[in-house]
């Protein structure tokens, strides 16, 4: 008699490459439907503006098949500089990483606060908020997962508390994203408005959503608590307390070397905000500087310098998907521009929306964003992706393009933290051994308390 077998199907999730290749060979297949049109420009006080009512049509301009591939390497010349930057950051992080400077750090502040658990959630997830909004972290929480795990069950929480105290601490932060190089630095370039610009504005927000998600967490915390049988991996819970018992006992030593390395981290951002905002540093002076920190940090944390420069590279290998994307998403402007359809498309879009309030045209933007992010969740990559769209759009409906921006910004960010299409997200599960569906379940009521919170402060930033 045979035994039937059941396989459980996986689901097929196109590769970010992949969705991002169709939608170039889809804008090379419009090129022979759209009609082909453009815009007169003029520079105003260094930006290059669309001007209203300007728009006229030409001469058709359709992309050949071989010049979809040709568009390619054209896409990583035209986005070299932000590529490079990411690289060099990506290196630099990398070095950082390699002195457990980081880890060290955590650990202490830990056993600095002993067991007041109820100010432990708060002061991890603050920290690593930091890290989200200046170096853009998000891949790299992924390391630090079973360190707040150990930590959550030792203090009598589950692994869902220390998931979210770094995940969610470094989202946070990630959505704020005063100084992220990452998402608004390269958005802002692309936008070419000042880098870091609208600093304020982007913390008021960044301590609403944080104080909020710190709130969430700490209430779910207590009930764990209270009930150990209501938290959401109850069943992983039983199975991992062992396992979990020898990871606490291990011990994580802050050195003075460790010290030097934060120090340098931490004056090295302080001086590129100082070199933003007075000596008008863009992505060139950024990328050295971020090079610089990390060579200081290989020597401060003692790895030589041939560690050193193997750690560089090795930073460089982990952020190579996020790096490269800009060139394919580069690619799509190359092809539109060739075809001469974006600005067709920019007055289309501007057309369908501009007899509505500025608040409800940001408000499109904003879920347009949202809706991308499932297909490219890239933050510099959904950037280079849709803000030469929405840039010139913001300047048609009278909307300021820090705005725009700050529609990618929040449309990119939030959604990060539950689409299946996130490679940190779903790192970040795989470590703490948490099923995506559970995770859905702890979360999805803060991601809906995050876009409301990112809505409102959209439309206040158009009022």
């Amino acid at each position: 008699m045979d035994v039937p077998t059941t396989k459980k199907k996986k689901r097929f999730i196109p590769h970010t490459y992949a969705i991002i290749f169709a939608i170039i060979v889809l804008m090379a297949v419009l090129t022979y439907i759209v009609p082909a049109g453009e815009f007169e420009r003029e520079v105003i006080d260094g930006k290059e503006m669309v001007i209203q009512g300007s728009y006229e049509q030409i001469e058709q301009q359709p992309v050949s098949f071989f010049e979809i591939f040709t568009a390619l390497p054209e896409g990583m010349e035209r986005g070299a500089q932000i590529i490079f930057y990411i690289f060099l950051v990506g290196g630099a992080f990398g070095v950082i990483r390699e002195t457990g400077a980081i880890d060290a750090g955590i650990h202490r502040l830990v056993q600095a606060m002993g067991k007041q658990e109820r100010f432990l959630i708060p002061v991890v997830m603050f920290v690593f908020s930091i890290l989200g909004f200046t170096t853009g972290m998000s891949e790299e929480s992924i390391i630090f997962v079973p360190i707040g795990i150990a930590i959550a069950r030792a203090l009598g929480y589950d692994a869902l508390v220390g998931t979210a105290m770094v995940a969610l601490g470094a989202a946070s932060g990630f959505i704020g994203g005063m100084m992220n190089p990452f998402t608004v630095g390269v958005a802002q370039g692309i936008a070419e408005i000042p880098i870091f610009s609208g600093i304020l504005f982007r913390s008021v927000v960044y301590i609403i959503v944080l104080t909020v998600g710190i709130i969430y967490v700490m209430s779910y915390a207590k009930k764990v608590k209270n009930n150990k049988e209501s938290s959401i991996v109850y069943e992983l819970e039983q199975s991992a307390a062992a396992e979990e018992k020898s990871n606490t006992n291990e011990k994580v030593i802050f050195t003075f070397r460790h010290l030097l390395v934060l120090l340098s981290l931490i004056i090295g951002v302080l001086i590129n905000m100082y070199g933003v905002f007075k000596w008008d540093w863009f992505l060139t002076e950024l990328a050295a500087s971020f090079t610089l920190i990390g060579l200081l940090a290989g020597a401060f944390g003692g790895l030589g310098i041939n560690k050193t420069f193997s750690s560089f590279v090795d930073g460089m290998k982990v952020i190579v998907f996020g790096a490269l994307i800009v060139g394919f998403a580069r690619t799509i402007l190359v092809v539109m521009e060739n075809g001469a359809i974006i600005d067709t498309m920019i007055q289309y879009l501007a057309n369908a929306i501009s007899h509505l309030p500025a608040t409800l045209n940001v408000i499109g933007m904003y879920i347009f964003q949202i809706t991308m992010n499932f297909f490219i969740p890239s933050g510099s990559g959904q950037a280079a992706t849709t803000m030469p769209l929405m840039a010139p759009l913001s300047d048609l409906l009278g909307i300021e393009r820090q705005v725009a921006v700050l529609a990618y910004q929040y449309g990119d960010s939030i959604s990060n933290s539950i689409i299946p299409t996130s490679a940190s997200l779903m790192g970040v599960l795989a470590v703490a051994k948490i099923p995506y569906e559970k995770w859905v379940k702890f979360i999805w009521k803060l991601i809906i308390y995050w876009w409301i919170i990112a809505a409102i402060a959209l439309v206040v930033a158009v009022l």
